[in-house]
């Protein structure tokens, strides 16, 4: 079984989200979040969470990206439990039983998300359009080592008509430097 995990490439999730989730959290897309807010209306930190942001179920903050990453069925439960007590406590569920089915179900779509191999990396693009939230993931998976050896190297598992593209943050970074 797998679910999804949070984690921190570099410390630019604590800059941009006003809570960011501590790594190695599990983590669902967190869209409810904000179904009872004027989307179109978030400024800031507020709205980076909205455009991007997953959310770890233990601290309710906010990263950018996530990993593919195995679960026991027991694990699922507690996060799954921890994520109803979240919902009564936070999002306004007006008991546990309602939040359990809806913490069960968040969970389940986040499963969904994890049929990929482990360590798969996932990014989350949401926008607010005609007065409804729409939701775009994207995989990276690992990269093959490359000489010289580059810190982190991913490649696009998306369609497979799409040229899978290399993302090379040490060649990127000579790049932007002065």
């Amino acid at each position: 079984m797998k679910l999804l995990r949070t984690i921190r490439l570099d410390p630019s999730d604590t800059f941009i989200f006003e809570r960011a989730a501590e790594p190695g959290e599990w983590a669902v897309p967190g869209t409810f979040a904000f179904a009872s807010m004027e989307v179109a209306d978030l400024e800031g930190k507020a709205r980076s969470a909205f455009r991007s942001g997953f959310l770890g179920i233990d601290s309710l903050g906010w990263c950018t990206l996530v990993e593919v990453a195995e679960t026991s069925e027991q694990e699922l439960a507690a996060a799954a439990e921890l994520l109803a007590c979240r919902l009564v406590e936070h999002f306004g569920a007006p008991d546990l039983a309602v939040a359990r089915a809806a913490a069960e179900e968040e969970m389940r779509f986040a499963a969904s998300l994890s049929a990929h191999a482990e360590r798969t990396v996932i990014a989350l693009t949401r926008r607010h359009e005609n007065g409804d939230i729409h939701e775009a993931f994207r995989t990276l998976e690992p990269g093959a080592p490359t000489k010289p050896a580059r810190a982190f190297v991913f490649t696009d598992a998306g369609d497979d008509e799409e040229q899978a593209e290399a993302i090379e943050l040490l060649r990127l970074a000579k790049e932007r430097r002065p």
